[in-house]
C-alpha cells in the first residue's frame, strides 16, 4: 500500500503534530496522500482525490465519530479503513498517531488482516412509498427528539408482530454497534464477527419491554403509531429524517460490508477490557 486518502477530523494542535508525522512518512516511503474535495482547509497540504485516481485504504484521524462518517468514503471507493484515533474512547480505531510510523510500513510489506463489519439497511415508507434508503455501521435510532411526549410504535418481525411500546426512542444496531448507543441504553455487547440486529428500547413505559437480538436477515420494521413534531430517525448518530405517525421504518443487514483494517493480534474481547474495563473490579 502507498497510495492513502487522509480523512480528518482535527483540532489545529492535533493538524500540526500530525502533518509533521505525515510530510516526514510521505518522503520516507514515497507515499502518495489525498484528501477529499470538501475538506478545503486542508487542500494547501494535501491533492484532491479525482475520481479516477486509485487508493489502496482510507486513513481517519479522529475518534469513533469521524471513522462512521468517512465508511461512505470506504464503500464508495471499495477500500478498508485504518482508524487512528485521536478522539476520547476509540473503540474503532486500531492505532494511535504513536504508532503510525510502524503501521505504515506494515501495510507497505502486506502485513495485515481486514475485518469485515455488517452494515444495516435501512429503509422508510410513508404511503405506501419508499423515501428513504441508506446505510449505517452503527445503529439506526428512532428518537422522540425535543419534545418531552414518550413515542409510541409496533415492532414487525418479517411482518410478525412482535410487541408494541411507548418510550423515549428505540435502537436497532448492528454488532459494531452494540457497543454504542445501545450498550448504553441496556443493550448487549455482540462479537462484531457475528451477522445480528439487536433491538433495543430507550427507557421504555414498561419494564417488561427488554431488548431483543434478532437475526441479520429479520426484516425488522418499526411502526410509528402517535404523532410527534419531532420525532426523528438517525443513522450513526446524525439526523437522517422527520418521522409521522404511519411511518414503517425498516432495517436489516445491507449485502455491503466495510472492511477495517488490523494490524495487531489484540482481540476484541481486551478491546473491552482496556477501553471499557470490561471485569475490573
Amino acid at each position: 500500500m502507498n497510495k492513502f486518502l487522509l480523512y480528518f477530523n482535527l483540532s489545529n494542535e492535533d493538524f500540526k503534530d500530525t502533518l509533521a508525522i505525515l510530510q516526514r512518512l510521505r518522503e520516507n516511503y514515497e507515499l502518495e496522500f489525498y484528501i477529499l474535495e470538501e475538506q478545503t482547509e486542508y487542500q494547501q497540504y494535501f491533492p484532491v482525490l479525482k475520481k479516477n485516481t486509485k487508493i489502496d485504504s482510507i486513513l481517519v484521524f479522529g475518534g469513533d465519530g469521524t471513522i462512521l462518517r468517512a465508511v461512505k468514503s470506504a464503500l464508495y471507493y471499495r477500500v478498508p479503513i485504518l482508524g487512528v484515533n485521536l478522539g476520547h474512547l476509540g473503540f474503532l480505531s486500531e492505532i494511535s498517531l504513536d504508532e503510525l510510523d510502524k503501521s505504515i510500513l506494515a501495510l507497505k510489506k502486506q502485513k495485515y488482516k481486514l475485518l469485515s463489519r455488517m452494515m444495516l439497511k435501512i429503509t422508510i415508507r410513508r404511503d405506501d412509498k419508499m423515501f428513504i434508503n441508506d446505510l449505517a455501521l452503527n445503529d439506526a435510532v428512532i428518537s422522540k427528539g425535543e419534545k418531552p411526549q414518550l413515542i409510541s410504535l409496533k415492532v414487525y418481525d418479517d411482518r410478525r408482530y412482535v410487541f408494541s411500546t411507548r418510550c423515549d426512542g428505540i435502537i436497532a444496531a448492528s454488532p459494531t454497534g452494540s457497543t454504542a448507543y445501545s450498550l448504553s441504553a441496556g443493550g448487549p455487547i455482540i462479537s462484531p464477527v457475528m451477522d445480528a440486529i439487536v433491538v433495543v428500547p430507550i427507557t421504555p413505559h414498561v419494564l417488561t419491554v427488554r431488548p431483543i437480538v434478532f437475526p441479520a436477515g429479520s426484516n425488522i420494521s418499526f411502526v410509528i403509531e402517535s404523532e410527534a413534531e419531532t420525532c426523528r430517525l438517525q443513522l450513526d448518530g446524525q439526523n437522517c429524517a422527520q418521522l409521522f405517525a404511519g411511518d414503517r421504518i425498516t432495517v436489516t443487514s445491507a449485502q455491503r460490508k466495510v472492511d477495517f483494517i488490523k494490524l495487531s493480534n489484540r482481540t476484541f474481547f481486551k478491546t473491552l477490557r482496556n477501553k471499557m474495563h470490561l471485569g475490573r473490579r
